[in-house]
């Protein structure tokens, strides 16, 4: 992973009490303490007998080797990976699957007649530490293959993806999937990085926390919210009170090489809610990631509830922002304190829907065509705004590869008016920059000016 002289950060309108809720509840909250004493070691020959006799508490810890194949290198006859099915601990004792945390890994092997982890009718399952090599099959490196939540995936390295678009690296596509955390894995060149809820609006994704992954030369999307239709068949525990999914401080690349009708896709999309009933409520917070090259699409498109700000974006083959129709509604959508360098448009936001509100403002945007904002209930204010070529006047290094881009401002020409403190009281951590320093005043873009004392996270930072 190449270093990035760049840093990462959050947001939604409906007021402060709804959000600090809703965010509470998002994902699985990690457990402080491994019983020592529910450890059970295991190895590539004894894992699956194992893994079906687990109760909650336990952890199986595997062994470094490759799992799926004999001594002789030849695939074994049992079903490969990690079959996580009918698997539940509790939300005080999880049921853990890891491998080593340094050293020589565990490494689940792909095949094409399995997805590789899978999950059904489970919950409170941590999976970590693991390495996925697919093998370059057509079959998912993570899915559901039923209802499952409460579910941790994190430390995952995963590889060997294949040369299509339609090959998933965490797939979340059969039966409603809630409180899931997918957290600092690292996803090599996928066809898709991740995929949450299905192509038809069924199996909705609620609830969730992406945080401080790396997904690095997808193919098409590398992370996409699927829209919803209306909910039918709640299954029990499944949140039905409005609630946030949290997607933050990821690092999100693309081809740049790769220009492809398969691989046209955002890096990131997300999809509308639920138009009526439960559900329709939610919303997307998305801050604080570091969003970067897309030869074929914009960057980011959404649709529905968003709250997206103190995002840094750079695309010098195309577009940024776009909030548009997809499969639902443009509804509330708040866009503020990005950082935003693009060759053609920065923010175009189009098709709100009447009564909605969508705003744009704070935002420190380069390109072609800076914002472009439409519709009776869409507003833009004090955001700065310049050619792609006058990126270099206000920010610190906007060209060049990773390893000596920074974006950040040059100096304190991004200020601006201060945001009423009534408006930001909605907006957790909106108090912080995208280098997660505390905002004393107000500035456009997602770095707040601190001159030679500036924060440089890196992307060693967020992810090994």
């Amino acid at each position: 992973m190449k270093r990035l002289v760049v840093a990462i950060l959050f947001v939604v309108s409906v007021g402060p009490a709804l959000a600090h809720a809703a965010l509470a509840g998002a994902g699985f909250p990690r457990p402080t303490v491994i019983d020592k004493s529910r450890v059970i070691q295991a190895g590539p020959a004894n894992y699956l007998a194992l893994l079906a006799k687990l109760r909650p508490g336990d952890t199986l810890m595997l062994a470094p080797g490759n799992y799926g194949v004999d001594s002789s290198g030849r695939d074994t006859p049992d079903g490969p990976g990690l079959p996580l099915q009918g698997l539940n601990g509790t939300a005080d004792a999880p049921i853990i699957i890891t491998g080593p945390e340094s050293g020589p890994p565990a490494v689940l092997l792909g095949r094409s007649s399995h997805n590789t982890i899978r999950f059904a009718n489970s919950s409170y399952v941590i999976v970590r530490y693991l390495h996925v090599d697919n093998r370059q099959t057509i079959a998912a490196a993570v899915a559901t293959e039923g209802v499952s939540h409460h579910v941790m995936i994190e430390h995952l390295t995963i590889y060997g993806l294949g040369e299509r678009q339609q090959i998933v690296a965490i797939s979340c596509v059969q039966g409603p999937t809630w409180n899931w955390t997918v957290r600092e894995n690292l996803i090599i060149s996928p066809g898709t990085g991740m995929y949450f809820g299905n192509s038809d609006g069924r199996w909705p994704f609620v609830a969730g926390l992406i945080e401080r992954n790396v997904i690095r030369d997808s193919i098409g999307y590398n992370i996409e919210f699927k829209h919803q239709v209306a909910w039918t068949g709640i299954p029990a525990g499944m949140p039905t009170e409005p609630t946030a999914t949290v997607v933050r401080y990821n690092i999100l690349t693309k081809r740049s090489a790769f220009v492809s009708a398969d691989g046209a896709r955002p890096n990131l999309l997300v999809g509308d809610q639920p138009p009526t009933g439960p559900g329709s409520r939610n919303r997307f917070e998305i801050y604080g990631n570091f969003i970067y090259q897309n030869p074929t699409e914009s960057l980011f498109q959404g649709e529905g509830n968003i709250a997206f700000h103190d995002n840094v974006l750079m695309n010098t083959g195309g577009s940024a922002v776009r909030i548009q129709r997809h499969n639902g509604l443009v509804r509330q959508v708040e866009i503020f304190h990005n950082t935003i360098v693009a060759r053609d448009g920065g923010i175009n936001v189009t098709g709100g829907r009447a009564g909605s509100r969508q705003i744009v403002v704070a935002n420190a945007v380069f390109a072609e065509a800076p914002i472009r904002v439409e519709g009776a209930d869409a507003t833009q204010s004090d955001n700065t705004t310049g050619s792609l070529k006058d990126a270099a006047t206000y920010l610190a290094h906007p060209d060049g590869p990773l390893e000596v881009l920074d974006l950040r401002p040059r100096d304190e020409r991004l200020a601006g008016t201060k945001l009423e403190p009534a408006h930001l009281a909605d907006y957790l951590d909106a108090n912080l920059d995208f280098a997660r320093q505390p905002r004393v005043r107000e500035q456009r873009g997602a770095y707040l000016y601190q001159g030679e004392q500036a924060a440089r996270p890196a992307g060693s930072d967020l992810k090994r």
